[in-house]
């Protein structure tokens, strides 16, 4: 079992605190020193220039799909030259009519060098990367609120 962690941080610097008005920029610093600032998404009242959850959700997937592509593509020894992704998260009413992600479309592109595997075999990679990437198994997981005080 292995933990990572995260530590978020926002203060409030405003006069008051009105759903409407007030600022959602917060920190979110990595142990390796990484920092980010994000915010809500536009639609509800953030910043457009600052990430927003579902935007990390979205990347955090195609990260998570792009390494152990990467992984499954070495192993098959199959010499990858680049790989990119412009994934895309939807939000929208869940079955319970919840807000929700409810689906994330990744659009991977592989170069490989010398000759291509053909589309059936890197169709393949995706499936057998789909199936073992973490993030992908840990979507419908639950989740534990714990907070601190």
């Amino acid at each position: 079992m292995s933990d990572y962690k995260a530590h978020i941080h926002w203060k409030n610097n405003g006069p008051d605190f009105v759903y409407e008005t007030f600022d959602r920029t917060h920190l979110i610093k990595f142990p390796g020193g990484i920092e980010l600032k994000g915010s809500s998404a536009p639609e509800f009242a953030g910043k457009k220039e600052l990430a927003n959850p579902e935007e990390m959700l979205a990347a955090t997937l195609a990260s998570c799909h792009m390494l152990t592509f990467l992984a499954v593509s070495a192993k098959s020894r199959l010499h990858l030259e680049s790989y990119e992704d412009e994934p895309v998260a939807t939000l929208d009413k869940n079955a319970d009519g919840k807000m929700a992600v409810t689906s994330i479309r990744l659009n991977p592109k592989a170069k490989f060098k010398g000759e291509a595997p053909s589309p059936e075999k890197i169709q393949e990679l995706h499936a057998k990367a789909h199936r073992n990437c973490f993030i992908a198994n840990s979507l419908a997981c639950k989740m534990a609120i714990e907070p601190r005080h």
